[in-house]
């Protein structure tokens, strides 16, 4: 008799997963598939392999490949505006983004997979609502920090300058590595925001 262990991965046994934990489950499985393959290769059966459930579990939670691709971008979005302290909430120049290096080698698989999409979007004209909807919540959050941190309250071009820069940090350590250049990159930034606060309470 062959040990189960022995047996064919398709007949392997699927997983029992219970709604909250199957959803998030399958949301980090096609985030983990475009990660490796780019959006092409974005399936329902693809997903379902990664994530050892069936087929017809994805149809069930997420119904369109559009509503998939749309929740796993925001999945995304919300884990690493949790894990970066990119909005610490405490007002102080020295708690801005300290997670952020840390967070690309942890998980470099979720920001891919938001590069992938970004540039899917030129080409795809129909995801830059969704691209432009979501990133939305990383210019606020980004922007409601700097307030905090800054004398007068940023406004949307210095918003963006320091987004920008956070944003080229994690795509040049995604691809190049080097998390000790990306730390020293945003204590050089950190020095900056320094000078635009006057009083120098955001220390």
């Amino acid at each position: 008799m062959t040990d189960s262990a022995d047996a064919p991965k398709s007949r392997q046994p699927r997983k029992r997963l219970h709604y909250g934990e199957g959803r998030e489950a399958l949301l980090n499985a096609a985030v983990r598939v475009v990660a490796r393959g780019g959006l092409r290769k974005l399936t329902y059966r693809a997903v379902a392999e990664e994530a050892g459930v069936t087929h017809g579990l994805v149809v069930h939670h997420f119904g369109s490949r559009d509503a998939l691709i749309e929740e796993a971008l925001a999945h995304t979005i919300r884990t690493s505006l949790s894990i970066s302290a990119l909005e610490p909430g405490t007002g102080k120049v020295a708690d801005f983004s300290t997670g952020l290096s840390e967070m690309v080698t942890a998980d470099p698989g979720t920001q891919a997979f938001q590069y992938e999409l970004l540039l899917e979007s030129r080409r795809r004209p129909e995801l830059l609502p969704q691209i432009r909807a979501l990133y939305d919540e990383y210019f606020d959050a980004t922007q409601r920090e700097l307030s905090r941190m800054l004398p007068a309250d940023a406004d949307k071009a210095l918003t963006r300058l320091v987004f920008a820069a956070l944003d080229g940090l994690v795509l040049h350590q995604l691809v190049l590595g080097e998390p000790e250049v990306t730390d020293a990159a945003l204590e050089q930034l950190r020095s900056l925001l320094r000078l635009l606060d006057a009083d120098g309470d955001g220390d």
